[in-house]
């Protein structure tokens, strides 16, 4: 994913040196010709990426030539983000400066405010490495004059296979009940009276057994003599209408068409389906193009009613565009169907005493085949050669895409082909983003608003004028979701939604990233063992048992740039010291459960790190001021911290912080200065400090007022316990949050709530209310703005008695009252008028309320 790399750097080059010139500070000097040398080279370069990242699959010389790039590219982004860290800090420095001062206090031969000796070799340094990257990249300019790349286009290096209708039913194992479902959908009335083509797309992954599903349908008996035409193309990519349209002619007429012309082609498609009822199968349609999918839709109407069309994609966009009816998604076989599958192949022509010798293993390797049938054949077909327990043994014990040279070649060309096929339709940025989930293990459960920041810290996702960088994220993940690369969804509390890869497709992105992501599971092993080509590892992902000892060898992992430890050891924290003094390129640090008391100070050499997640680590119990020396951390995440009583009293030095997730952690209060955050998003717990030795240090709720792009929950706790008044709540502007969907408000139980409770209006757009413990007698008049909330829940307000008409509330879907003394709830609450029908029934509030509790 070269040409993934290249433009960012491209755009990071130009922003820098921009950002330099714009605030009038010379940080780094006397590299402008390696700059604009740099920008060339690299601009000649991407133009045959395109074609060097395919040809790379199967040509070595050229993998070699990629990944030598690739690594320039990371050294590169590394001393572009040391310069535009250099240049935050001192715009940081000189701010803290003024406010001090107010008046500039600069070294007039540096142009910064109070430089230091460090800082001067830091400059030369960058200076340094820009000179060293230049080089490298100079001679892989030069080398790639050997391979013969297409500009701005790739050749084809996969070979689609042609499709037919034929299919060996007797070696279709376990679609019994797929095949009785689309057959019945075949054979039924049209869906809707004014239509005539009924379109059923069976969407599934690669290899799954979406066109054998189709060719058992397509030869059924009953399926044959209800049709009176029956056509099957195989479209594959790209969508050519004429090839497709003479498929289509040459089906329902016997012969070749000599017609060349689209026009002439459909026209004659058209005459010879006319009153006619035809089944159409187009299998393996790429395409989303609406307007290729129209050229040919009209030449298929006239037809008798009852037809229909067969469609076979991986793609969900694909079904939506072709105006889908009935939509079929294809799972995945259950393992005992695999085996059954893996043993047809594999035991062919074998004697009864090999069967009963190998058995046992065979029924593991297909369990390797998590229910994709296309796996279990061509494993099936890879183990008839083998003749030893050893051999069968080896293929067992390895990852697929680690077999041995000739075994991998079938892999590759099998299994690996169909699935490169939907990853280079994919974006390159989106192909990317998919390439990062390879340094996960296996079966591991990422979460969603997890995967998304941690893209985010690799710099993948970029805002643009449509939304935030979150939100590309999101769009990322629904593309890859759709393409059948991510299952296994269910919702979450913490992540909004948890999901697996396929174990074939975490094989495939492991298979294309080769030693930039490495996992290293000795929960399984029994021992920590990291392979020796650690050095060029990027991502690396270890799950360590209590028993195993921290491998020393992650130090040499210099260029590392994200790090997922699971583990319970105590030695990690005795390790941590060393390791952040090593790894400095780190933009990515996730250390959940694990055991660690405290975070070293040295976690401030990690000048690069986006993204810290510590949730869950019950015994810590600190963190140092060091981290908030952490100018671009986006993330910082320490939900179900327990132990851990107060966040670093500078975070409002963190300027890039985009979420800071406290929920169930111990943190008492959130530290003066949060103001100055002013890009928050994410803030889910504000707690208002209720007086003692944490005052002084303590956020006032005016300190809201600036964060208008905190969105999603927000729960301020602890309302009234403080020194804070009326006018201090007015000023956090709730209402200016427009992003806020949820607000949780915990009171004191005290009966001036009610002034309090009046100044904190959130925004018209509310979907969630919750208020605890709220001692006032009246609920606000804000209350009836809300005119988009769907849910409202009051708990121990035990002094409120009237509601207000919350019936008009035009959204309400549940209505929670618990431990209230609320005397009567009358057509004046459900919003009906005196001179409307005034009596209360069940019917009624069931139209504007669905659920209660009181």
């Amino acid at each position: 994913m070269a040409e993934a790399l290249v433009s960012p750097i491209l755009e990071q080059l130009s922003a820098v040196v921009a950002q330099q010139v714009q605030e009038e500070v010379n940080l780094v000097v006397g590299v402008k010709k390696q700059v604009d040398r740099l920008k060339s080279n690299l601009l000649d370069i991407q133009s045959v990426l395109e074609d060097a990242d395919r040809k790379q699959v199967k040509d070595k010389a050229v993998r070699n030539w990629v990944d030598k790039l690739k690594d320039a590219c990371y050294d590169m982004d590394d001393v572009l983000d040391e310069w535009g860290t250099a240049i935050l800090r001192w715009k940081m420095e000189e701010a803290e400066e003024n406010t001090r001062s107010r008046q500039k206090m600069r070294c007039s031969f540096l142009g910064s405010p109070c430089f230091c000796f460090n800082q001067v070799v830091g400059r030369r340094d960058i200076a340094l490495k820009i000179k060293e990257v230049c080089v490298k990249v100079d001679d892989i300019a030069k080398e790639r004059a050997k391979y013969g790349f297409d500009l701005y286009k790739a050749t084809d290096e996969l070979q689609r296979l042609t499709t037919t209708s034929f299919v060996d039913e007797s070696s279709v194992i376990g679609r019994d009940g797929e095949k009785r479902n689309v057959v019945s959908k075949l054979l039924a009335e049209s869906s809707q009276e004014a239509r005539d083509v009924d379109v059923i797309s069976l969407v599934g992954l690669g290899g799954i057994g979406k066109t054998t599903l189709a060719q058992l349908a397509f030869n059924d008996a009953e399926v044959t003599a209800h049709f009176e035409k029956k056509i099957w193309v195989c479209v594959s990519e790209p969508f050519d209408e004429v090839r497709i349209a003479k498929g289509i002619l040459e089906e329902l007429e016997g012969r070749a068409s000599d017609l060349v012309g689209l026009q002439s082609l459909l026209r004659r498609v058209s005459e010879s389906i006319k009153g006619k009822r035809f089944l159409l199968v187009l299998d393996d349609v790429w395409t989303e193009n609406h307007g290729q999918w129209e050229q040919l839709k009209p030449s298929l109407t006239g037809c008798a009613r009852g037809s229909r069309i067969l469609v076979t994609t991986r793609k969900d966009a694909v079904a939506t565009m072709m105006g889908t009816d009935h939509r079929i998604n294809i799972e995945k076989l259950s393992d005992e169907i695999c085996r059954s599958i893996f043993n047809h192949v594999a035991f062919q022509e074998r004697s009864e005493d090999e069967r009963e010798r190998l058995t046992n293993i065979g029924d593991k390797i297909a369990n390797k085949c998590k229910g994709l049938p296309l796996a279990a054949k061509v494993l099936g077909g890879l183990m008839q050669s083998k003749i030893t327990r050893e051999e069968w043994e080896r293929v067992l014990s390895s990852e697929l895409w680690r077999l041995d040279e000739v075994d991998r070649d079938q892999v590759e060309r099998r299994i690996f082909i169909p699935l490169l096929l939907s990853f280079y339709d994919l974006p390159s940025v989106v192909r990317r983003c998919f390439l990062y989930c390879a340094m996960f293990p296996k079966d591991y459960k990422m979460g969603k608003y997890e995967l998304v920041k941690m893209w985010i810290a690799q710099g993948y996702l970029k805002e643009t004028s449509g939304g935030d960088m979150e939100l590309v994220g999101e769009q990322y993940f629904q593309v890859l979701a759709a393409r059948s690369f991510f299952q296994d969804f269910e919702t979450d509390w913490c992540e909004g939604m948890k999901f697996k890869m396929h174990d074939i497709v975490h094989d495939f992105s492991q298979y294309m990233t080769k030693n930039e992501c490495l996992t290293v599971d000795a929960s399984k092993l029994g021992k920590a063992t990291v392979e020796t080509s650690i050095e060029r590892v990027r991502h690396l992902s270890m799950m360590l048992s209590e028993e195993s000892s921290f491998p020393k060898s992650i130090h040499k992992a210099k260029g590392l740039r994200s790090l997922l430890m699971d583990t319970r050891d105590p030695s990690l924290g005795v390790a941590l010291p060393d390791l952040f003094k090593q790894l400095t390129c780190i933009r990515s640090l996730n250390l959940t459960r694990s055991s660690i008391k405290e975070i070293p100070n040295e976690v401030g050499n990690l000048i690069h790190l986006r993204h810290l997640n510590v949730a869950s680590c019950y015994q810590l119990e600190s963190l140092p001021e060091t981290m908030c020396d952490l100018c671009n951390l986006q993330s910082l995440n320490v939900t179900l911290c327990a132990s851990l009583k107060e966040l670093p009293n500078a975070i409002g030095k963190l300027i890039k912080l985009r979420h800071l997730r406290v929920v169930l952690s111990g943190v008492a209060f959130i530290p003066k200065g949060i103001e100055r955050i002013t890009c928050l998003q994410t803030l889910d717990v504000f707690i208002v400090c209720g007086g003692g030795e944490n005052e002084s240090k303590a956020a006032n709720l005016r300190e809201l007022k600036d964060l208008n792009h905190i969105g999603g929950s927000l729960r301020i706790r602890n309302l009234g316990g403080g020194k804070e008044d009326a006018s201090d709540a007015a000023e956090a502007q709730l209402k200016n949050k427009k992003r806020l969907l949820c607000l949780q408000l915990d009171f004191d139980f005290n009966r001036e709530n009610d002034i309090l409770l009046e100044v904190l209006q959130p925004p018209s757009d509310l979907e969630n209310l919750t208020m605890y413990s709220y001692g006032g007698l009246d609920l606000p008049n804000w209350m009836m703005t809300l005119t988009r909330l769907q849910k409202l829940t009051l708990r121990d307000c035990e002094n409120v008695e009237v509601l207000p008409p919350l019936g008009r509330l035009p959204n309400l879907e549940s209505l929670v009252l618990s431990s209230m003394k609320v005397r009567r709830l009358d057509a004046g609450f459900l919003g009906i008028e005196k001179d409307e029908n005034a009596s209360i029934n069940e019917g009624e509030i069931a139209r504007n309320v669905y659920e209660w509790s009181l």
